[in-house]
């Protein structure tokens, strides 16, 4: 049976990238988020935002570790599967690439430490300004990724030379490129949505198990305020964005919404639901919203957005994979502004805390960001095909000339394994940190006592305490 290199090679790369995406888009968001806690416990000198610090900081640890991981695994096949691509390319995103290791990851790596181990060894202030740098890192590394393939799907400030290679003729121009400024922004906004369900799921499920009270309430509370910014926020970005796209690129926007043909004699509507026929370019058993489609993508009830009908058919990309992940994307984004309006308005009376069928919801939306943010991406990137730079190389010409489905089955063969070993050790240790929770309480490091004849004992030395506990074992001075 003969492998088709290039078809094991996009399969390969949607594989490890799908598990890296997760990682980073998780950090990002985190390391805002500890950064903040950070600074409203330098602020406010509440020591519960410092063990909500601690407790999350771990849980960065470990995830920051994964994504390092899956990020050199990534990178090693744009020169084992895609060297036609680097080479035509490199001129171009190399540099974009470099800076990211020189803006962010060099930051990311110098004050990581500082966060990790260096709580009490360091001054408060030395220790927050290391949470604010690791932050602005994520943010750094966040800027020059989406920088370098905002490029691939709107290419500009370039030159394409005879022998196929592109040369820059403006940096400026080649890094804020047409579709950069939205995609940063939807990106970043869906990291940190991604995080806060974490973080609410996290907490709901401590408060349903009565654990960790005073410390999951304040979890919940803040995220819920930052949710209910952010939910609606990401609505509004993605308008602008999928105007962009419009713009820049048709063809993806007439797949992402099914429309086969160009409305040239009546508004188009919104199309909800149906199965796409690429073969005979319909939309069967489609449900949708008269004059919506047009309302929504021309900001007006009659305007015409163009069809896949206005393209070449070799041009087209595999519509159902576009239409379907891109509403389950849309999908999951109104249930997140569903349930950061609901969690508000339940604030009323202290019911949010109470309730149980709230909480249990907030506990199962744990992963609906990482899922609205795989949707996006298999929307964003099959929605390029069958273009590796829009409109100018074809993703099969982007693969290595020499390779073999062989050498790509080898290789996904290795990736398989060591993910299978390296993401669920992961996982399962980050379970272990949120089952035992932030702590309660922050006890003194111990001191080393000296006992024998003639050495008294200090007040309070070697003599047990009597005071009760709690059910979550704090002392009732810190009883929930």
């Amino acid at each position: 049976m003969d492998l088709d290199p290039l078809l094991l090679s996009r399969i390969q790369f949607g594989f490890v990238v799908s598990f890296h995406i997760l990682f980073p888009a998780f950090t990002i968001g985190l390391a805002v988020y500890i950064a903040l806690l950070e600074i409203l416990h330098q602020v406010t000198k509440n020591d519960v935002w410092g063990r909500l610090s601690r407790f999350w900081i771990k849980i960065f640890g470990v995830s920051f570790g994964m994504g390092v991981v899956s990020g050199i695994v990534m990178s090693y096949q744009f020169g084992m599967n895609w060297s036609a691509f680097s080479a035509a390319t490199g001129n171009v995103l190399g540099p974009l690439l470099t800076y990211e290791v020189l803006t962010a990851f060099f930051l990311e790596a110098t004050f990581l430490g500082v966060l990790l181990l260096g709580r009490n060894r360091v001054p408060p202030t030395v220790f927050t300004l290391a949470a604010v740098m690791v932050a602005l890192g994520t943010l750094a590394s966040s800027f020059w990724i989406l920088s370098a393939n905002s490029w691939m799907h709107t290419p500009d400030g370039y030159e394409l030379l005879d022998d196929g290679r592109f040369v820059v003729t403006s940096w400026w121009d080649a890094v804020f490129n047409p579709s950069f400024p939205y995609r940063l922004a939807h990106m970043v906004t869906a990291a940190l949505l991604t995080t806060g369900f974490c973080v609410l799921a996290v907490s709901a499920w401590k408060l349903r198990r009565g654990e960790a009270v005073a410390e999951s309430r304040t979890m919940m509370s803040m995220t819920l305020w930052l949710l209910l910014v952010l939910a609606p926020l990401q609505v509004f970005i993605g308008d602008l964005h999928g105007l962009n796209t419009q713009e820049h690129q048709p063809a993806k926007l007439a797949a992402m919404e099914g429309h086969f043909h160009t409305n040239t004699d009546e508004p188009m509507p919104l199309i909800l639901f149906g199965w796409p026929d690429m073969e005979n370019a319909e939309m069967d058993w489609a449900v949708s919203i008269p004059y919506a489609g047009s309302l929504i993508l021309t900001h007006t009830w009659d305007g015409t957005v163009a069809g896949l009908d206005q393209f070449p058919r070799e041009d087209w990309p595999t519509v159902p994979y576009v239409f379907y992940s891109f509403r389950l994307m849309v999908g999951l984004g109104l249930v997140m502004v569903a349930m950061a309006v609901i969690g508000n308005v339940m604030r009323a009376g202290g019911r949010v805390w109470r309730s149980r069928a709230y909480l249990t919801a907030a506990t199962w939306c744990l992963p609906i960001g990482f899922i609205a943010i795989l949707a996006g991406w298999v929307t964003t990137e099959h929605g390029r095909q069958p273009w590796v730079v829009q409109g100018l190389m074809r993703t099969a010409d982007g693969v290595t000339p020499s390779l073999t489905g062989g050498d790509v089955a080898y290789s996904f063969t290795l990736f398989i394994l060591a993910y299978a070993i390296i993401f669920p050790v992961g996982i399962w240790f980050i379970r272990k940190l949120v089952i035992k929770g932030p702590p309660t309480e922050i006890s003194p490091p111990p001191r080393q006592l000296v006992s024998g004849p003639g050495v008294p004992q200090a007040a309070g030395q070697g003599v047990t305490s009597a005071r009760p506990r709690n059910a979550t074992g704090t002392t009732g001075s810190t009883a929930q």
